[in-house]
């Protein structure tokens, strides 16, 4: 069977509140799939719930086709980061694998395979409690690629790690997904997942926002929204809001031209002796993206869900 996660109609409430509601959406294979959404959307219950560690009150959460908690062997399936600290602090890195490697009849060289993948080592016979963030962080990978599963989970990868590992982390994900592994990535830097994943599951509120490519999503955002740089940004600003436009400062010669095409927005400077020295389509970010996106899904969503 392929490798995925699929999630059915999850439904999960935690006395009065709704953390999860009614969620569906399939991770597939060959692509880093980012998880995001506002605190409070559910997200880290939503992967609790494919772990097996919650249980639903409604749907089902499978990997592989399968709920977590009837896999044998589980680290052969999935592996998982989503608490880098909870580590037992006078446990040796080494040690720590090779606990989790003997509990899923994992061969000891593997240990040290993975423990040289995430540049630990070096320090493979230190103490986690002395490890930083950013060691903690590698450890944890290390630990969900202990079992070379072909699924993958992990919650704010890029947290305490330094620039070099920031772009480590980024190259491994895309490896991994490059290889035919599910990699899902939740995490709140739009900026990151926007170098990083092909597709994006946006949650608000425990539902589902949108299911799409991250080219999609920007591509939407993005509109007809154009960028003029100018001289006269004063006069090209008249121009255009005349022609029904609404134009935004972006800069100091830089103006953001909304709800006109470019090839009107030259022609219409043009016929009024307006000189521009640059004129190009405004490409949305994902941070963009993202914010109209959940501040929809905030301002529309029912009363009594999670925050």
């Amino acid at each position: 069977m392929e490798p995925s996660i699929e999630v059915r109609a999850l439904r999960k409430r935690f006395r009065s509140t709704v953390a999860v509601d009614g969620l569906s959406f399939t991770v597939r294979p060959g692509e880093v799939t980012g998880f995001v959404g506002p605190n409070g959307a559910g997200k880290s219950t939503t992967m609790r719930l494919i772990l097996g560690l919650d249980s639903p009150d409604e749907g089902a959460a499978l990997v592989g086709g399968k709920p977590y908690r009837s896999l044998r062997a589980p680290l052969t399936h999935v592996g998982a980061l989503l608490d880098a600290s909870a580590l037992h602090p006078a446990r040796k890195a080494r040690d720590h694998l090779l606990w989790l490697a003997h509990s899923n009849g994992i061969p000891k060289r593997r240990v040290d395979e993975v423990l040289d993948q995430v540049g630990l080592a070096s320090a493979a016979r230190r103490r986690a409690g002395g490890f930083s963030l950013g060691m903690q962080q590698r450890l944890g990978i290390a630990a969900a690629m202990l079992g070379d599963p072909p699924v993958l989970m992990f919650d704010e990868p890029v947290n305490g790690l330094d620039p070099d590992g920031i772009v480590w982390i980024r190259e491994l994900l895309r490896s991994l997904a490059a290889e035919g592994r599910v990699v899902l990535v939740s995490s709140h830097l739009m900026g990151e997942l926007e170098d990083t994943a092909d597709h994006v599951i946006v949650v608000g509120r425990g539902r589902l926002v949108a299911d799409t490519s991250v080219a999609r999503l920007l591509a939407a955002a993005s509109k007809e929204s154009v960028e003029v740089v100018t001289a006269q940004r004063a006069d090209a600003t008249s121009v255009l809001a005349n022609a029904g436009a609404t134009v935004t400062v972006a800069g100091v010669d830089t103006v953001t031209v909304d709800g006109l095409p470019g090839d009107r927005v030259a022609a219409l400077l043009t016929e009024a002796a307006v000189p521009f020295s640059e004129l190009r389509r405004h490409r949305a970010t994902l941070e963009e993206a993202y914010m109209d996106l959940t501040r929809g899904a905030i301002e529309f969503a029912p009363e009594g869900t999670a925050r």
